[in-house]
């Protein structure tokens, strides 16, 4: 991915550095595991396991390093192609304005409207403050323990948080999560489902996009973040750690359908492609 040199986002709110609030007696043990990995589907609905874990403390600044300071150069970059993409999209499509985004970098522990985020929560989107949270060591954690590997990958995972905030913008989060929480618990996961992969698909809009206006995609870049969706699927976690796959409580979508919906956001282009909301094939 060519990204270096280009212009960088002003939405960035940098966090990394400072000294941090952190719980104290907060999620140990196979309940930190549960989070690490529910993190790792990049969704949004970690918050509410993060919530309410115990009296604040103040943890000790951190200090920044140069892959910290590249890192969050490089997502600074990506944020600018969303910003500039999604712009485009909406004034071509929608013949409305579009409104970026805030993209939060922290390291170790922050908090949000949504709740507390740590490391181990993952990348999310909360809608309390249309501000997307990430700690830039997870793109170690996608490529050593995911195995999703590649500056597109990681990129994929910025623009799947900021495709939220285009639901949001949409009016489409808010509706979905409203729905969801007056239905069974089968049912709201199938709607978080439903969201997840309109995510995905809205990444692949931006995916070509990006390439159209920028030709910042190389040789290898879409197979990056098609293997970085395949990876994050439902089943394949589930897998990994060692459980037979539940359908019934998949909140993301399978790897096949993760890896597809964002395929076809990339050839088409256009938001009614990714309507996962009407179809009755996902």
């Amino acid at each position: 991915m060519k990204w270096q040199g280009r212009r960088e986002s002003r939405n960035i709110e940098d966090r990394r550095g400072r000294s941090k609030s952190r719980a104290a007696g907060g999620i140990g043990g196979v309940g930190l595991v549960a989070v690490l990995v529910i993190g790792y589907f990049l969704g949004i609905d970690v918050t509410p396991l993060l919530q309410d874990q115990g009296a604040a403390q103040m943890a000790p600044a951190t200090e920044m390093t140069a892959a910290d300071k590249a890192a969050g150069q490089f997502v600074s970059v990506t944020l600018a192609d969303t910003e500039d993409v999604w712009a485009q999209v909406f004034k071509d499509q929608l013949g409305r304005s579009y409104t970026p985004a805030t993209l939060v970098l922290f390291k170790g522990a922050t908090s949000s409207p949504c709740g507390g985020a740590s490391g181990a929560s993952g990348p999310f989107y909360c809608p309390g403050d249309k501000k997307a949270y990430l700690d830039t060591d997870f793109f170690v954690t996608l490529e050593r323990q995911l195995g999703a590997k590649g500056d597109f990958a990681a990129a994929y995972v910025v623009a799947h948080e900021i495709a939220h905030h285009v639901q949001d913008e949409l009016g489409i989060l808010s509706q979905a999560n409203e729905v969801r929480a007056q239905v069974s618990q089968a049912d709201s996961n199938a709607i978080s489902v439903r969201i997840e992969l309109q995510a995905d698909c809205f990444a692949g809009i931006w995916a070509r996009a990006a390439q159209e206006k920028f030709n910042s995609i190389e040789r290898g870049d879409l197979e990056e973040a098609v293997n970085a969706a395949r990876k994050i699927g439902d089943d394949t976690l589930q897998r990994n750690a060692g459980q037979y796959p539940n359908p019934h409580s998949f909140t993301h979508g399978t790897s096949e359908q993760r890896s597809r919906w964002f395929v076809t956001g990339y050839q088409s282009g256009k938001l009614g492609s990714c309507d996962t909301f009407s179809t009755n094939t996902l």
